[in-house]
């Protein structure tokens, strides 16, 4: 299985790790970390919006936060994806 990172662990950035899901087994997002608990729902919701935009279908996404803006977070997701399917490295 393929995988691709973008970010750090510092503080107000986040980890991002994205691996290749099986065909037809869709979109899997996991989040730990420092802001977790209180805007889990906001960070799925960005991650889901640029993992779309992709058009990525099938994907397992790991997410460890340490306080990243919203804006970092979807940078992040879009650099690991992209490092993922071959683009930037």
């Amino acid at each position: 299985m393929n995988t691709a990172q973008a970010g750090t662990l510092e503080s107000m950035d986040c980890l991002v790790t994205v691996s290749e899901a099986p065909q037809g087994t869709g979109v899997k997002i996991q989040i730990a970390g420092s802001s977790a608990a209180r805007f889990k729902s906001a960070m799925e919701k960005k991650t889901a919006e640029v993992i779309a935009s992709m058009d990525v279908k099938d994907i397992e996404i790991s997410i460890q936060d340490n306080g990243a803006l919203d804006i970092v977070l979807g940078a992040r997701v879009e650099a690991a994806v992209k490092r993922l399917m071959g683009g930037e490295r």
